[in-house]
């Protein structure tokens, strides 16, 4: 059983930074590709960055050069750092963890990011 839990949202203006963690259950990164996904209001939920147990990332073009995914395996960490925030960029974030010996899709809760002047 995995266990995700995020931290790190809130209000930003735009043009500002937020960074974003989440902390899952021991031993989790050697195990699953680990991500960042977000749903904005009316919409599906769409993935923003992957990181594999190689340590290769994966961005959506739509935060390509202004986000940033990166884990911590001392910590059992996995952040998202957010850079050039846009309007567009608010929306409820959740982190994910595609654990391969269960073949299984593992969510946090979620954390609101909300980026308005």
């Amino acid at each position: 059983q995995v266990q995700l839990a995020e931290s790190g949202g809130g209000l930003v203006q735009p043009g500002g930074s937020l960074t974003l963690s989440c902390t899952a259950s021991e031993n989790t990164f050697a195990h699953s590709i680990m991500g960042w996904y977000r749903q904005a209001p009316g919409q599906e939920r769409d993935w923003v960055a992957l990181i594999n147990i190689f340590g290769t990332t994966n961005y959506a073009d739509s935060v390509k050069g202004r986000f940033t995914i990166s884990e911590d395996n001392s910590t059992n960490k996995v952040y998202l750092q957010m850079n050039s925030l846009k309007p567009e960029d608010t929306a409820v974030y959740y982190c994910n963890a595609f654990h391969f010996p269960s073949r299984t899709n593992y969510w946090g809760n979620g954390t609101l990011v909300t980026v308005s002047s």
